[in-house]
């Protein structure tokens, strides 16, 4: 199988350096239709590329909300990427991106900055509620014209809950009752970053972070907290660079979201 893949990845490679317009995008190449990512660069997928997307993990039927698809690690010289969602729509942001039969992809090879890559880009969400999916697979090349010392890896999926208009009860004797985990600033950091979060009632609280494995590696509260809005530090310094995961939990609540330590 990898034998066949290799064949098919030097083919590839004749194809687009033989003038295919590669250097302004490619698509078909996400784990959505089974995709094989950038062979023509590497034939294998690169755990020292890091790929991510950032953006609200719940949206409303018939949104339109704005993300952003990062990269780091490999050549670091520039970057290429192509994105795609199961049910919603995508749109560019800026001319950094352009669709090419429904997914997202570069137009031209975007230059890293400080280690890091990005790109802007929008969904729109379906007119149903469902649990939707980005798949992202981005390229990080050296720049030097041909695919020799590229490395690409793909992104984890982007799980989006896509729910109807909420329901509020105007009553003023009832209080909703609020628990939200923010998304940790700076992200991605190193050594030290910020998590903060909101209760809304007198609750027992745990937040935890864990790496990609599940294995829990820190234990940041773990008390009884008031109603407030909360924040603490998190240092990584004992900790080796990747993808982190952060988790709030609460009696009836619990939220996970994603951090990058970059060292």
């Amino acid at each position: 199988m990898k034998y066949n893949l290799l064949i098919a990845a030097i083919f590839l490679s004749i194809i687009i350096y033989a003038n295919v317009d590669e250097e302004h995008g490619i698509v078909g190449l996400t784990k959505r239709d089974g995709g094989v990512g950038c062979v023509c660069h590497d034939i294998d997928p690169t755990d020292s590329v890091i790929v991510w997307i950032e953006g609200p993990d719940s949206v409303l039927l018939n949104d339109t909300i704005d993300y952003k698809l990062f990269m780091t690690g490999g050549s670091a010289v520039a970057g290429g990427f192509n994105i795609a969602a199961f049910s919603g729509e995508l749109d560019s942001v800026d001319t950094l991106t352009h669709i090419i039969d429904g997914e997202l992809t570069h137009t031209n090879p975007n230059p890293f900055i400080n280690d890091t890559v990005s790109w802007n880009f929008r969904f729109v969400a379906p007119d149903s509620i469902l649990v939707d999916t980005i798949y992202s697979v981005a390229n990080s090349v050296n720049g030097n014209g041909n695919p020799s010392g590229d490395q690409w890896n793909f992104g984890n999926n982007f799980i989006i809950n896509v729910i109807d208009q909420p329901t509020y009860i105007k009553d003023k004797n009832i209080f909703p009752s609020q628990f939200v985990l923010e998304q940790n600033y700076p992200n991605p950091f190193n050594p030290s970053t910020s998590l903060q979060y909101t209760i809304g009632s007198r609750q027992f609280v745990t937040l935890k972070v864990f790496d990609v494995l599940g294995n829990e590696v820190a234990i940041l509260i773990n008390e009884e907290k008031p109603a407030g809005n909360y924040m603490v530090r998190f240092d990584a310094s004992n900790l080796s660079s990747g993808i982190y995961y952060y988790r709030l939990e609460t009696n009836g609540f619990s939220q996970t979201k994603k951090m990058v330590l970059l060292k």
